[in-house]
């Protein structure tokens, strides 16, 4: 793929975290319910949150699904990113994921998610696109969470 379709990393990404969270909240009502968030992106790291409140459980800690749910996000982001900086087109599904719950989350959660550098091009010759992204949750900067995701990308047509 060609350079001169690449949004330079180091670009101001705040339009794309913008048109990213608007996504998430027209699409997926739950995202707007619990007020996900994205707080960077540097090309290669993308960094989401949700507060605590709408996301608390019984313990007075964060609901796992609102954790998975979060993660999940965190990833399918990252992915969508990536497209955006490419100028590719695809609708981005999770094929399979796992997660690991590590400690309760008492604090704003922080989910992080590093590009594996992973060729997504094949988008533009219309073949799908897959990548494994781990994504870590972190509280007061500890590990809460783990999952890894394994996401695919599907070419979009005009009938898609």
């Amino acid at each position: 793929m060609s350079q001169d379709n690449v949004m330079p990393i180091g670009s101001g990404f705040s339009e794309l975290l913008s048109q990213l969270q608007n996504t998430w909240h027209s699409t997926i009502p739950l995202s707007q319910f619990m007020q996900v968030k994205p707080l960077s992106f540097s090309g290669t790291e993308l960094q989401v949150t949700a507060p605590l409140a709408p996301n608390i459980n019984l313990h007075n800690t964060m609901f796992a699904g609102s954790i998975y749910t979060l993660m999940t996000l965190t990833g399918w982001g990252m992915l969508w990113l990536q497209q955006q900086r490419l100028t590719l087109q695809g609708d981005i599904v999770i094929a399979d994921a796992s997660v690991k719950y590590i400690k309760p989350i008492t604090a704003e959660p922080v989910a992080k998610v590093i590009w594996p550098n992973t060729d997504i091009s094949s988008l533009a010759e219309g073949v799908r696109a897959q990548v494994m992204l781990d994504v870590g949750l972190y509280c007061d900067d500890l590990l809460c969470a783990a999952f890894t995701g394994h996401y695919v990308s599907i070419p979009k047509t005009p009938s898609n």
